[in-house]
């Protein structure tokens, strides 16, 4: 049955009833700028599922850097990319994180129905793409595609739509704001550590984290434990540091001590390259105090320009520097002669495939990983949780907005 009065925020409709339209927080592109008013409240048509889509009411909505980029419309303009491939949308709804109910299925659904508590995970492709069917891992298909960035219809919004493969129970003991939390982070951080051959996260490795007390950081440390290895954590402070120690990690390294980030000198700068390079020795030696004569196989990259130099640098001969993002810039140095002299790897990691969504999601709710819930908010201050993240203004774990969830506390359904 389709209505169409409006449901208000922080409620939601009993399955087999449709609204007509819902509210969504939108970006359009005369808006693309800052995201405190790059995003807005409006209403819009509820979407229709077709074959293999399943529509969500959203509970909660995790919030990730990928909307700051969708906000300011670079790199990227998603609208524009959308349109030029025939979708007719003129705007952008984000959010690639989502904990729900299953609303309604499209043509040839089989395994959800309505009222079923999931969360989606973000990797998206054509079923039909040559690639996916020949057997060849989605993510890199012509048609991947991070869902709520890449596609419309993410989780701002009172309803979803996304494809089935992408829809996983959530776990009983998590409440909404904790379930929408850690998917996308998590699922990139599993990619990360388990998805390339040879540089598979192994028992008694030693893996360096950047951003240890963030949403992909605390993640990779709790990823990093479970299956036996040892995680240092870099962070912005002693705080964030202990907080990462208590997540698991045998120690911290405050990168406000060194003074060497961004692109260095060029190497035929004898002066200014030998003094990047005594702070980047010194960071080393930090290291060594804490994991003794080791370099890190695995070298957990994200935040890209500011650190990449040095994450090639500390990494161990033979080892993998893998990185998922570019958050402090996207115009990377890398000093070759540790790539081919000591054969180092430096590997990009986008998104997850259904195989290692289900893995970290399995761990989740088994209660092996925590969600790392920090800042709630409501659904109006979406685009100032943008704007705070877009602005550096930290939290411990990851930022969630509330959606249908009457409150923070809401969807606990096992102890």
């Amino acid at each position: 049955m389709s209505i169409e009065a409006r449901i208000p925020i922080g409620e939601v409709p009993p399955p087999g009833t449709r609204p007509g339209r819902m509210f969504a927080q939108v970006v359009r592109q005369g808006r693309f700028g800052d995201p405190l008013t790059a995003f807005e409240i409006e209403e819009v048509p509820v979407p229709e599922p077709g074959p293999g889509e399943v529509l969500v009411a959203v509970m909660a909505a995790g919030i990730n850097f990928n909307n700051v980029w969708a906000a300011r419309g670079t790199p990227i303009d998603v609208i524009a990319d959308r349109r030029r491939k025939g979708e007719p949308w003129d705007f952008h709804i984000g959010g690639s994180d989502a904990s729900g109910i299953v609303h309604a299925v499209g043509e040839g659904v089989e395994s959800v129905s309505p009222g079923d508590r999931i969360v989606v995970h973000p990797g998206h492709w054509d079923p039909d793409d040559p690639w996916v069917k020949d057997g060849g891992d989605p993510m890199l298909a012509p048609s991947a595609k991070i869902w709520g960035y890449n596609t419309n219809f993410g989780s701002f919004a009172q309803f979803c739509l996304a494809q089935e493969h992408q829809i996983l129970p959530k776990a009983p003991h998590l409440t909404w704001a904790e379930a929408a939390a850690p998917t996308l982070v998590g699922t990139t951080a599993y990619r990360m550590l388990f998805g390339w051959d040879g540089h598979r996260l192994r028992p008694g490795d030693l893996v360096l984290v950047w951003g240890g007390s963030g949403g992909l950081g605390t993640q990779a440390i709790q990823l990093a434990v479970a299956h036996g290895a040892d995680a240092v954590a870099v962070v912005s402070d002693d705080r964030r540091g202990e907080y990462a120690t208590r997540l698991g990690a045998i120690g911290y390294l405050n990168r406000g001590g060194f003074a060497h980030w961004g692109v260095p000198p060029h190497w035929d700068d004898a002066p200014g390259y030998g003094a990047w390079m005594k702070e980047a020795r010194r960071f080393r030696q930090a290291l060594s105090e804490i994991a003794g004569r080791r370099s890190p196989r695995i070298v957990f990259e994200h935040p890209g320009e500011a650190t990449i130099p040095t994450s090639v640098f500390l990494c161990a001969p033979g080892g993998m520097v893998v990185i998922c993002a570019g958050t402090s810039g996207y115009s990377a140095t890398v000093d070759l002669r540790y790539q081919w002299v000591m054969q180092k790897r430096l590997q990009g990691s986008h998104g997850t495939n259904d195989e290692q969504a289900r893995a970290y999601n399995d761990l989740v709710r088994e209660g092996r990983i925590d969600p790392s819930l920090g800042e709630v908010v409501p659904f109006h201050e979406i685009g100032r949780a943008h704007h705070d993240m877009a602005s550096g203004v930290e939290v411990f774990g990851n930022r969630v907005a509330l959606v249908g969830a009457p409150d923070e506390h809401a969807g606990v359904t096992a102890e």
